[in-house]
């Protein structure tokens, strides 16, 4: 056991910096058979003993048993046949796994939030093995989410690590998105052509000007002496000022025009590119989506999108156009004089190694930016959003400490990244200019020794002042390609992430009658942690029944699987015999309507916010649904009826009146399915009698699944349904639920003396 218990060490010591896949390879090896009970399936490694104290654990996973190590010894083995069940527990700050065998219950392994997954997972498996006999290992098994190629950490909301990303892949995309636009960065190329050609055209005529007639003795002399001659040199004078002048006028104009170019092809990109996130956004399910703040979503259509269009419409022809300039002036030089190129190019590739060497720090240090910056847009929403709350508890001072909070943390996180950047950048600027000293040297001697004129000295001092000049925006361009770069990772993050609840291939448009059959429906938002377990049910077209339960029994889950806003992690729904992954999402939501237990309105009118579920519907439609829902008789009383605007999330309205135009939305549809999760719950009860009169006439020859929780309003279901800590327990009309006096007894008891007690 020696040999085992230093190699589990070393390999646990490495674990950090290896990919998932090879930590289970390295622990296998570490492994001697004759040391195992069967054949060896898997092994993962944990970091908490009972205790609490940190350890480098492994537990090693075969067909027979489940052995525990501890540092240098196997500290517990557990017979797989004499397993009755294995559980994964979230704890604070921490997580487990236990099983529960002949003697009990043990603790198998503890470890910090980073094995939260890994242990999840695993107990699946370890439940699967005890049920089935098989293990379903795969490469996706996750140590936590890490880089595969790099075993750096990756951010909660990424799937993509910002160092190993293929940027260049990443960029040709992008250019692609331009391609539309090509004939707008066309005309933009061909103007900075010209332009080019009128920047190196400049230094030449000042040339012309000092040597034919500032500095030259004969123009002098000429000019001096009067009569035709004076009038050919001032005339030549005139010319040259004259060509300086229309140089300028040109090189205006040509800017001029190559910024509209620009901004067309600019507006146009970036109208595209958030577009296609959105698009994505959209396709993307409510627990992906849920991964990411809303902060965080929209920095990425907004901030990101906008940061990309600035560098591939405004910065990339920038590149193209300083890298032509600066290859242009330098082979000028190199022709004039190799000696003299030679001695001002000197600093140029020591200041580009030194750029190139902190680019990943300055990656680094931009990334670290961008994420302060979106908890920052995150606090700003949540107040925003919430402002009703924040001002019933008075709690301003409170939200402004925290958005203060946020804003100095993505202060100090900037100030911190222009400290240094601006502590480095004088320092290539001092080397650089190390080359304009050689040329002072170079051409003061030269000019000393009548070797070479005032002209071409200022010709020389032109053209190097437009090298440096554009190697200092070469300087700045390491800032501008990262803060892209890091915005493009982000950007292409979130459309390339796979798409969890998607449409099958041949995913085909259905009529609904409307009869569910659900088959052994398992489901968790969070791994290891089942809020439903095992459902088995079957809902009859045309029949209403009623899910209840206590808080958190799953009686929401079940009706957002019905929606698919999930898809289930194991079992079936179908619809009329057909599996709902087989369905296309559009046709199955078009015929389902659903009136969900947190309100929502658009700002807007009311009467868009009813038209909302069926766009180009008449006019009648929405009043005759508007009716059904006991919302008309209010609304015309408004100042400005259907037309009347209300504010965010319809906080102009009542709870009450807010629900009933939620309703009449559901209605509108005409839904071959309805979902009422606690669509009577703001409602005075004259009102709710009255709705649901309403409804049982809309029921008729309509599914419906009603959620409430005054369990009176479900006396008229066709059955109800009882949900207990994710499984159903009890299924059948009031009256027969009533007569076995289980659960649904006990809730409708404890309701009725809640209600004495009121009445009191």
């Amino acid at each position: 056991m020696g040999k085992l218990r230093n190699a589990l060490k070393r390999v646990l010591k490495k674990e950090k910096r290896k990919t998932p896949a090879e930590i289970r390879r390295a622990l296998y090896a570490a492994l001697p058979h004759e040391d195992l009970d069967g054949t060896l399936i898997t092994a993962f490694a944990y970091n908490i003993d009972n205790d609490g104290n940190p350890v480098n654990g492994a537990v090693i996973v075969s067909d027979k048993a489940v052995a525990v190590y501890a540092d240098k010894a196997e500290i517990a083995r557990y017979n797989i046949s004499e397993c009755e069940k294995y559980e994964y527990r979230a704890l604070v700050g921490a997580c487990e796994i236990s099983v529960t065998d002949r003697d009990g219950e043990h603790i198998v392994c503890r470890g910090d939030n980073s094995k939260c997954e890994l242990f999840a997972k695993n107990v699946r498996r370890l439940e699967r093995l005890r049920e089935t006999g098989c293990f379903s290992d795969d490469e996706t098994l996750e140590v936590y989410r890490i880089c595969p190629k790099c075993g750096r950490k990756l951010p909660k909301s990424m799937q993509t690590c910002m160092h190993c990303a293929d940027k260049k892949s990443m960029l040709k995309r992008l250019l692609a998105i331009a391609k539309p636009f090509r004939w707008y960065i066309l005309a933009s190329a061909l103007l900075f052509f010209i332009s080019f050609a009128v920047q190196l055209a400049g230094p030449y005529v000042n040339k012309l000007l000092v040597d034919g007639y500032i500095d030259s003795a004969d123009a002098k002399a000429q000019a001096s002496a009067g009569g035709a001659s004076s009038n050919i040199i001032l005339r030549g004078f005139l010319l040259i000022i004259l060509l300086m002048l229309g140089l300028r006028v040109a090189s205006y104009v040509i800017t001029s025009l190559r910024n509209l170019s620009v901004m067309q092809a600019g507006t146009g990109f970036i109208i595209e590119l958030r577009r296609r996130v959105f698009e994505k956004i959209q396709e993307l399910s409510v627990r992906a989506v849920s991964k990411r703040t809303s902060g965080e979503l929209m920095r990425r259509v907004t901030g990101d999108s906008s940061q990309l269009e600035n560098f591939i419409i405004g910065q990339l022809p920038n590149i193209i156009e300083q890298t032509v300039l600066l290859v242009s002036i330098t082979v000028i030089l190199i022709v004039y004089d190799p000696h003299l190129a030679l001695l001002i190019l000197i600093p140029m590739p020591v200041c580009l190694a030194g750029w190139r060497f902190l680019r990943r720090f300055f990656h680094r240090m931009y990334g670290k930016q961008w994420e302060a910056e979106s908890r920052t847009g995150t606090v700003l929403y949540d107040i925003f959003s919430g402002i009703r709350v924040v001002k019933a508890y008075r709690t301003e001072k409170k939200e402004f400490e925290r958005y203060d909070k946020a804003a100095y943390e993505e202060k100090q996180i900037a100030v911190k990244n222009e400290t240094v950047f601006n502590l480095v950048d004088p320092m290539f600027g001092f080397i650089m200019n190390l080359g304009a000293m050689f040329l002072l040297y170079y051409t003061g001697t030269h000019i000393l020794s009548g070797v070479m004129s005032l002209g071409d000295a200022a010709m020389l001092s032109s053209y190097v002042t437009l090298l440096y000049g554009h190697i200092g925006w070469v300087a700045n361009l390491p800032r501008i390609i990262t803060r892209a770069f890091t915005s493009m990772v982000k950007i292409f993050d979130v459309i390339d992430e796979k798409t969890d609840v998607a449409d099958a291939a041949e995913a085909k448009e259905h009529t609904i009658r409307g009869d569910i059959d659900i088959e052994d429906l398992t489901f968790g938002y969070e791994e290891g942690t089942d809020v439903l377990k095992k459902v088995d049910l079957h809902i009859p077209a045309g029949k209403m029944v009623g899910i209840v339960g206590r808080s958190g029994a799953g009686k929401s889950t079940l009706i957002n699987l019905i929606m698919r806003l999930y898809d289930p992690d194991g079992g079936r729904i179908c619809i009329d015999g057909t599996d709902l992954k087989d369905i296309s999402q559009n046709s199955l939501r078009s015929q389902i309507g659903a009136v969900l237990q947190e309100t929502f309105l658009f700002k807007g009118t009311i009467y868009d916010n009813i038209a909302y579920a069926l766009p180009g519907c008449s006019k009648e439609k929405v009043l005759s649904a508007a009716k059904a829902a006991g919302a008309h008789d209010f609304i015309i009383k408004l100042p400005d009826g259907y037309d009347t605007v209300i504010g965010e999330n319809g906080h102009t309205l009542s709870g009450g009146e807010r629900q009933r135009v939620s309703i009449a939305r559901a209605l509108l549809r005409d839904p071959r399915i309805l979902i009422l999760d606690e669509a009577t719950a703001s409602l005075d009860t004259e009102t709710e009698k009255n709705i649901q009169d309403t409804l049982q006439k809309l029921i008729r020859d309509r599914t419906t699944i009603a959620i409430a929780h005054r369990l009176s309003t479900l006396r008229n279901a066709d059955f109800l349904v009882v949900l207990d800590k994710g499984s159903v327990s009890e299924v059948g009309t009031h009256e027969e639920l009533m007569r076995t006096k289980g659960i649904y007894y006990e809730l409708v008891m404890a309701q009725r003396q809640m209600s004495s007690r009121s009445r009191k």
